[in-house]
């Protein structure tokens, strides 16, 4: 990819300069055969063909020779914890550890590395992937640390293992519910945890592992993210010091979601206050499945109980009230079945008091969304409910001999995800990571959308990439943007890539879709075992906030 720049154009700032792109594949539903785009003012103000890219080559700053590369909508992760995300990106990651004696012997080299930290923090651990089947022991982790205080979140951040030391730092930890004697920590007893470690976690230490995770996106082609923070995952001076170094540095943009309750409209104002654009995100109606805290109308096949249950129908009902009449958009978190019934529940309340086209025009969202039936799915298009989900778990954790299968069986475990029914049912769909939980990675998550490990749940590759680029916006309340059409943002990002394919994953997508006379618009192959597409350049407001050395 080359470029041709005039010299007077030289600024930093290039988010006002006019570009015209050419010799590449534009991904654009105003042209599904345009090989040109020209940017100006940090808007798209044209897409077309070689042909007439000659009429704009004169008049703009820079021209830009793709060289055959793929244009595409910068992607946007609706899911994400970028401090810990960086945390994980720049310290102690667990999420490759082979078994309990490899994770032990990363511990014991952490800690020798980092003889300052007065907290050490580790993310990442699956004990249900491990021979073992069992996290490391309290006693296991105070001899790998040196009798140092240590946080170390399983996977899905539900649960997490910590030394003596720093449970001595929480006066009366072993009476609060979820603390068991040598079992990993849980709801309350999890969270008092969690707080007194992450305020070992000075400001610098936590700019830089917030500027590693933005960077991180940037490279791989990720142009937003919605931070999923609130007062059990995070903290508000973390919320407000990264909503300020994203805006004051080139990056992603990034939009805040705070997960507290609303109980009054000055509640919306204080929300607003932090730079949150909606009371959601992890605002919790239940936990996790791997953590057995996800809850279940039917008791975990592994455990004799159906998890926890943190908010009701009459909370989540006040909640969407509250932030409806404030103009405010509510979401929650909620993956078991029973969670899920109490969200649909609580929104039919409220839509009882409001009207449901009040309700629906609100564009309030739900996380994760795993246990869906038939009944819950209808029940999120007739309230017009964004799902916010996560492909990559299903990934992770799907199949015959996952995780899903042990904690409920092979039959639930094969509704869970169930990503056709929600699009069939026109739910908007927006894809994301959960990061750290599962990595940012947008071409992999939509490859999982695709070829998800339950055949009936698969969507095609068009209708996930939409889901991971113009969802995301969508989600909260954007129609403008996503999109490479005139009038839209210049989000976008270049692409090294094989040749473009109409991609259904089977004869359960529709066979017009696939035929190239459809006019349909090229992703690359996505195909298992497939090479993933190489970001080469991402662009956000026409400004260049990643460049892959060498191209």
């Amino acid at each position: 990819m080359s470029e041709r720049t005039t010299p007077s154009t030289a600024a930093d700032d290039d988010g006002h300069r006019t570009v015209l792109l050419r010799g590449g594949d534009i991904h654009s539903p105003a042209d599904p055969f345009a090989t040109a785009m020209v940017v100006e003012r940090g808007h798209i103000a044209w897409v077309g063909s070689e042909g007439a890219a000659d009429a704009f080559a004169s008049g703009v700053e820079e021209v830009v020779d793709l060289e055959g590369a793929l244009v595409t909508p910068a992607f946007t992760d609706a899911h994400v914890h970028t401090t810990a995300t960086g945390l994980a990106l720049t310290g102690l990651d667990l999420s490759g550890a082979r078994g309990l004696d490899d994770a032990l012997t990363l511990v014991r080299a952490h800690a020798a590395a980092h003889p300052d930290d007065p907290v050490l923090l580790g993310h990442g651990w699956d004990a249900s992937r491990w021979a073992e089947r069992r996290p490391p022991s309290r006693a296991e982790l105070d001899a790998a640390t040196g009798g140092r205080p240590l946080y170390l979140t399983r996977i899905d951040v539900h649960s997490a293992v910590a030394t003596t030391a720093l449970l001595d730092l929480v006066p009366g930890v072993t009476g609060l519910p979820g603390y068991e004697a040598d079992a990993p920590l849980t709801r309350d007893a999890h969270h008092a945890v969690r707080a007194a470690a992450h305020a070992a976690v000075g400001e610098e230490q936590r700019t830089a592992a917030q500027r590693a995770a933005l960077r991180h996106a940037a490279s791989l082609g990720i142009g937003a993210l919605h931070e999923c923070a609130g007062p059990t995952v995070s903290s508000e001076s973390d919320l407000i010091g990264l909503l300020g170094l994203a805006a004051s540095e080139p990056g992603p943009r990034v939009f805040g979601y705070w997960a507290e309750q609303l109980a009054s409209p000055a509640d919306a104002d204080r929300i607003r206050a932090l730079g949150a654009i909606g009371a959601a995100g992890d605002l919790f109606v239940d936990g996790a499945l791997g953590s057995h805290t996800a809850c279940l109308h039917e008791p975990y096949a592994d455990a004799p109980h159906t998890g926890a249950a943190y908010l009701d129908a009459a909370a989540v009902a006040a909640h969407v009230t509250a932030c409806t009449e404030a103009g405010i958009q509510a979401g929650f978190h909620a993956i078991g079945d029973a969670a899920l019934t109490a969200v649909v529940d609580g929104m039919r309340a409220a839509a009882d008091k409001l009207g449901v086209e009040r309700v629906r025009a609100a564009r309030h969202r739900v996380e994760h969304a795993e246990m869906l039936t038939p009944e819950t799915v209808a029940a999120f298009a007739e309230f017009g409910l964004t799902a916010s989900v996560q492909p990559g778990f299903d990934a992770l954790w799907g199949g015959a001999d996952g995780m899903y299968a042990d904690r409920l069986g092979a039959d639930r475990a094969r509704t869970l995800n169930p990503y056709a029914a929600l699009l069939r049912s026109g739910v908007p769909l927006a894809f994301g990571s959960d990061a750290p939980v599962t990595p940012l990675d947008p071409w992999g998550t939509v490859r999982a959308a695709a070829f998800h490990r339950t055949p009936e749940h698969r969507v095609s590759v068009r209708a996930a990439f939409t889901a991971h680029t113009r969802g995301g916006w969508r989600a909260m309340g954007r129609d403008d943007a996503g999109v490479l059409v005139p009038g839209a943002p210049a989000d976008y990002a270049v692409w090294r890539a094989d040749d473009l394919v109409v991609q259904a994953p089977d004869d359960r997508v529709a066979r017009w879709s696939t035929d190239p006379r459809s006019g349909t618009p090229g992703l690359p192959d996505l195909s298992p075992g497939a090479e993933l597409p190489r970001c080469l350049r991402t662009v956000v407001g026409g400004r260049t906030v990643f460049v892959r050395p060498g191209g």
